[in-house]
């Protein structure tokens, strides 16, 4: 099946190059560009898309606003593009559910390289990855990419998932801040820890847990994290 990718950016010339390398990278890819929020929001809603690009400061409503709401009924990846080389606006877009960011101007295989990361976590067979963890309330499906909290489903994003899949596929042990890097995001990504802090605190969020009150993910300052598993 095509992919259906929706690229939401308000300057024709960066649309444009976002397509010509998605095409190159997925001949038989679907593409809607949209120029502002409100287009982007009617566009997801009328063909749903297996990959989100927006653009931070679109006309209104901004990216900031578009992920925020996409992320209310929807786990699809998003990369946000930004003209601000800050800490907070990336922590800011990866808060709202921004699987990944990138800023301008940027290297063309540089985009390119993060949009196949991104559609290859998201697109990881079913199937191939062994049993299922089960401890308390707590239960993985690896198999079917699944996981549930006292019976309950848990919506992820699929690198929110691939975070947890790594930490509780190695239970008890400490994963350094490299190694999760490395091994969920790729090698390029070592050294930026901000992508760890963020996501675990997604992660906390939708298991119950919190900083002062560690729950399954422990943190072992200054070295990296480690998943424990409930008693019961």
């Amino acid at each position: 099946m095509a992919l259906k990718l929706l690229i939401a950016e308000d300057s024709p010339d960066v649309a444009e190059v976002v397509s010509f390398g998605a095409r190159m990278t997925w001949p038989d890819c679907q593409i809607s560009v949209a120029e502002n929020g409100q287009a982007a929001l009617a566009s997801f809603e009328a063909q749903p898309p297996d990959l989100v690009i927006l653009d931070v400061s679109m006309p209104s409503p901004d990216g900031f606003e578009v992920c925020r709401r996409i992320r209310e009924s929807s786990q699809v990846p998003i990369l946000m593009l930004t003209v601000h080389d800050t800490t907070l606006d990336k922590v800011r877009a990866l808060d709202l559910g921004a699987d990944d960011y990138l800023t301008k101007p940027f290297d063309h295989l540089e985009l390119l390289a993060r949009l196949r990361a991104l559609v290859r976590r998201s697109t990881q067979t079913p199937g191939l990855h062994g049993p299922s963890f089960k401890a308390g309330d707590f239960e993985v499906d690896f198999a079917m990419h699944e996981v549930r909290l006292r019976g309950e489903p848990i919506a992820l994003t699929s690198t929110e998932y691939r975070l947890l899949e790594e930490l509780v596929r190695n239970a008890g042990m400490v994963l350094t801040h490299r190694m999760l890097l490395e091994q969920v995001w790729g090698p390029e990504y070592i050294g930026d820890n901000h992508y760890l802090k963020v996501f675990v605190r997604r992660l906390r969020q939708k298991l119950g847990d919190d900083a002062e009150h560690q729950g399954y993910i422990q943190t072992e300052w200054g070295i990296g994290y480690r998943f424990v598993a409930p008693r019961g």
